[in-house]
């Protein structure tokens, strides 16, 4: 999987590194060059995000429409459809997966 460089909100990303380490979420916010907003909807909610270095995150290729869309519009997102945007990329991997092990 090839990495962007540049962090976008709606993008999702991997945690690396801390305490939820392993774990997916999306970039609700820029902070600056080296820091971004994280929220997954679940622990983490839109409305109180972690702030994350970017060397502490795997940014991946994959983003969510519907998260894109909100912040454009409103400057904010729904926790549900984060947490909807991030069970469908799972669910996505998880395809993708049984298909390379088939």
């Amino acid at each position: 999987m090839n990495e962007i460089k540049e962090p976008q909100p709606g993008q999702i990303v991997k945690i690396v590194r801390g305490r939820d380490r392993d774990k997916l979420a999306i970039i609700v916010g820029l902070v600056d060059q080296r820091f971004v907003l994280i929220a997954d909807g679940d622990k983490r909610k839109f409305d109180q995000p972690k702030k994350k270095n970017l060397i502490h995150l795997q940014l991946l290729e994959a983003f969510s429409s519907e998260v894109v869309n909100s912040l454009r519009e409103g400057g904010r997102v729904t926790n549900g459809k984060l947490r909807y945007a991030l069970t469908k990329y799972s669910e996505t991997l998880t395809a993708e997966t049984h298909e390379k092990g088939e």
